[in-house]
């Protein structure tokens, strides 16, 4: 069986996997001294004079922070065909991936940074049996719900999503595990691939399954009604793992683990296209262990100071734990002072492991509160808690100008699986706990700048509905926590 003559391998992982941890501070300065040296002769490294770096000081002097739109104009002449653009030669892949504010994204990856991630993904597992010595999900099915693995061809360039790209370097030993179907995984419409992904794994010996919460929640609802079983662990009986990651699972525990029918052991992980980030390394410790020593130079900004035009830039030895920091790569695939656009706070600097926080852009700070998505799901999770309740999706927006009169507040659109009993209470519980977790809301509430927050429940499958709206139903797509601004909201209200 797999698992016992991998189990070795596990261990050498598992060895590894503590080195890195153990030198992460010394190994990140080492990086940034041969990301500099490799790509001094590209485009970029001569733009911004990288043959004169021989510092951090150096390197903060002349590589500018920025975000996608920054970087395109490089990305045009890389996918326009010129080599050597913003690191040596041509990208193997390029990722495709939409944002918010940029459009369509084209995220370089090359032959020296596809090991970050399908590299750290396998080391999470493995470390994991090393850790645990759990590893029969090794000898069954595994199912990952990702994006199409088709590829596109730009200008020599294989491109197409991450996870689709991730997919081509399955290894032919773990190919004989992996569901559903290449054919399938092409679909591109969720609704009909989700049907097509239950045929395939309905009648399968599953044991691991990864993807990101609400779509593992729509495919566990779809196989209770399709078998007409009570839980997942009644149809597949030898289901050992769950690998998250994308976003805070905690919110979507409660509803997860009925269906289920218990509580299962996870591996939560922290993967972008620009970069593998962290993964969690211990089932004991709280926190993910930065991917420190996997081709990529972390900086880090104290998130208060991100839009500010000379920030506090830091290296990894001088982070402070408990601290909200913006987090900024430089990568080996050509990303310099690259903003991801996430908030991290370490929790932990023996080793270095960290709690991603938010976003950026997604926060609420129409009053000056600053409220973000680690704020409202800690919030959430007591509420529900005390309430006994159970959430399957909620987002946050500000109600600046309400319509009834009166003061603004925070509106809460909520779908319930389980609704509160006293729908009154629950919201008076949600917002004492929102006043703990942030002390500009507590003031700005007990100041009479705004009122106690507004729960609106929603109808079922309202957030799904939105999402398909906009074109992002399935893969890894995810519904924001906060948003500044009215556009969720307002079509929320009309399915309240």
């Amino acid at each position: 069986m797999k698992a016992t003559l991998l189990k070795p391998y596990a261990k050498f992982v598992r060895r590894n996997v503590a080195l890195m941890a153990a030198r992460a501070a010394s190994a990140q300065e080492d990086i940034m001294r041969d990301l500099v040296h490799t790509a001094r002769n590209s485009a970029y490294g001569r733009d911004h004079d990288f043959a004169g770096i021989n510092s951090y000081e150096d390197f903060k002097a002349r590589v500018p922070i920025g975000d996608y739109e920054d970087f395109r104009p490089y990305a045009d002449r890389i996918r326009d065909g010129e080599s050597d653009v913003s690191w040596i030669g041509k990208p193997k892949y390029f990722a495709k991936t939409s944002g918010t504010t940029s459009g369509v994204k084209y995220i370089p990856l090359t032959r020296q940074s596809i090991p970050n991630h399908f590299g750290t993904a396998r080391n999470a597992l493995f470390n994991y049996f090393a850790e645990t010595g759990k590893g029969r999900w090794l000898n069954g099915k595994m199912i990952f719900l990702s994006g199409s693995p088709e590829m596109t061809d730009t200008n020599g360039i294989m491109t197409g999503r991450l996870s689709g790209i991730v997919n081509h370097q399955v290894p032919a030993w773990l190919r004989t595990n992996q569901l559903p179907s290449y054919e399938t995984n092409c679909i591109e419409d969720w609704e009909t691939k989700l049907e097509r992904i239950v045929d395939e794994t309905i009648a399968a010996d599953m044991r691991l399954i990864s993807g990101i919460p609400p779509w593992v929640q729509m495919y566990y609802e779809r196989l209770l009604q399709r078998s007409g079983k009570n839980t997942i662990l009644e149809l597949f009986p030898n289901l050992e793992m769950f690998v998250y990651g994308g976003v805070n699972f905690e919110p979507y525990r409660q509803s997860l683990e009925q269906l289920v029918g218990g509580r299962l052991p996870s591996v939560e992980t922290y993967p972008s296209s620009e970069g593998f980030i962290a993964f969690q390394d211990s089932q004991i410790e709280n926190g993910l262990l930065l991917n420190a020593d996997s081709g990529i130079f972390f900086e880090f900004v104290p998130a208060g100071e991100i839009f500010d035009q000379n920030p506090t830039r830091l290296q990894l030895s001088e982070v402070e734990t408990g601290v909200n920091y913006a987090i900024i790569l430089n990568t080996n695939a050509g990303l310099w002072g690259y903003n991801l656009g996430d908030t991290v706070a370490f929790v932990s600097v023996e080793p270095y492991r960290l709690l991603v926080t938010g976003r950026i852009k997604h926060f609420i700070s129409a009053f000056g509160e600053h409220v973000i998505g680690k704020e409202v799901e800690l919030a959430m999770r007591e509420a529900a808690d005390k309430h006994c309740v159970r959430v399957t999706e909620f987002t946050v927006a500000p109600q600046v100008s309400p319509t009834e009169g009166g003061l603004p507040y925070h509106e809460w659109f909520v779908e319930f699986a389980t609704p509160p009993d006293n729908a009154a209470e629950f919201a008076r519980d949600l917002n004492a706990a929102m006043v703990k977790q942030n002390i500009y809301y507590k003031d700005l509430i007990s100041g009479a700048i705004l009122r106690s927050l507004v729960v609106r429940a929603t109808k079922p499958d309202a957030f799904r509905e939105y999402m398909k709206s906009q074109g992002k139903l399935g893969g890894q797509n995810k519904v924001p926590r906060l948003s500044n601004d009215r556009k969720i909201a307002d079509s929320l209200h009309r399915k309240t």
